[in-house]
């Protein structure tokens, strides 16, 4: 499943919340060097032209941070933000 595909799945009201939160964990990540450059260049592009907010946005939020911090995020999906059957779709897609 695509991320973007993934992000419909989440409710609009909880998207803010959680692009702030995977955001947060995106900058602190000790593990930056996991990203590929490509996906690292489509993260700038998208933070400097429409933010995080958006389908396309968080979709690119959400795959850069599954890949610096996968556990980390699919926890935070599933406890804090209480959306199962996205952590599911992120386990997957991982």
């Amino acid at each position: 499943m695509s991320y973007k595909k993934i992000v419909e799945m989440i409710p609009v009201e909880k998207r803010e919340k959680l692009s702030d939160k995977l955001l947060n964990y995106l900058l602190k990540a000790k593990k930056e060097n996991r990203m590929p450059s490509s996906l690292a260049k489509c993260f700038l592009s998208q933070w400097q032209t429409g933010g995080f907010d958006d389908v396309v946005g968080l979709a690119v939020l959400l795959e850069a941070t599954v890949t610096v911090e996968p556990e980390k995020t699919i926890e935070f999906v599933e406890t804090e933000m209480q959306l199962a059957e996205v952590a599911k779709a992120l386990k997957e897609a991982a």
